[in-house]
């Protein structure tokens, strides 16, 4: 799904919004199937630590979006000063809960508590943001269950162009655990020729000229510029970040890469929906897997 700026010789801009909307429709409708099929109805279930304004919002996206394709979803918010051990044992009562088959605990938590450490509490059958050490295991060898839920977007978005990943240069600015290293190995998997760069990389405009396929996810306010994108190339901007005037934008130049790009995703409406679309897709199938146990 992508459309054309109303300007001469620019990119194709790369709808997250309605490939999203695809995607969480025929989640809807397999659902519903699932749920007559087998009377079980897919659980999510949401943990909220604290106060953190954008942590909320994401929450209840994440709500509205199991009620839209049919989702039972389950919400535990708790205080910003929950014991790390309380939450564990929050965590180990979902895990023996045969109602919910995806436990997702916001990130991030409090500074007094262990992220690692819950993270490995979560059961990797019911870890749908695939985070756990086992399910990050399973990526790197190609044999999964669920995939990073960003990552899987974007490769989704990159699907959605027709351009082949085989055989392309793919650069992934970024190294973080929810990224850009999963990102890399995900395009490695579909046979591109994976580079990543980050802040000790010596000459990072000469990377990036070199991708037929850039994805961009720093944190840094159109850090991307229009010289540092090779022509036509596929630009996915991970990124959401604020301007100098405290416009909502991403880590690429939105208004000048769109210039030389082939396709890009806009910020917002790239990337972000289809993050809770694949959240909805992990948790599908880990209703399935726990059916077939």
């Amino acid at each position: 799904m992508l459309r054309r700026r109303n300007m001469a010789n620019t990119a194709k801009i790369i709808d997250g919004k309605a490939i999203s909307a695809s995607i969480r429709e025929q989640i809807k409708q397999d659902t519903k199937g699932f749920i007559t099929k087998t009377g079980v109805k897919p659980g999510l279930a949401v943990i909220l630590v604290g106060e953190d304004p954008a942590s909320k919002i994401y929450v209840r996206n994440k709500k509205k979006a199991c009620e839209d394709v049919g989702f039972q979803s389950f919400e535990y918010l708790m205080p910003d000063e929950t014991p790390e051990v309380v939450l564990k044992e929050l965590i180990e009562k979902l895990n023996r809960d045969p109602a919910v088959h995806g436990i997702l605990c916001q990130l991030p938590l409090p500074k007094h508590i262990d992220e690692k450490s819950v993270i490995e509490t979560i059961s990797p059958l019911k870890d749908v943001d695939a985070f756990h050490p086992i399910n990050v295991g399973r990526i790197m060898t190609g044999d999964y269950n669920f995939l990073p839920c960003t990552p899987a977007g974007i490769m989704e978005l990159i699907k959605s162009t027709g351009v082949e990943i085989a055989g392309k240069k793919c650069v992934v600015v970024g190294r973080s655990n929810i990224v850009g290293k999963p990102m890399a190995m995900l395009l490695l998997h579909a046979n591109g020729t994976v580079t990543i760069c980050h802040s000790k990389t010596a000459d990072l405009k000469k990377e990036c000229l070199e991708a037929d396929i850039l994805v961009v996810a720093t944190g840094k306010a159109k850090m991307i510029k229009a010289d540092m994108v090779k022509p036509g190339a596929v630009v996915i901007d991970v990124g959401m970040d604020r301007d100098e005037s405290g416009k909502l934008c991403g880590d690429v130049d939105f208004d000048e890469v769109s210039k030389v790009a082939g396709y890009i995703t806009p910020v917002p409406g790239g990337v972000g929906p289809m993050t809770i679309a694949m959240l909805m897709r992990n948790t599908y199938t880990a209703a399935k897997m726990a059916v077939s146990r």
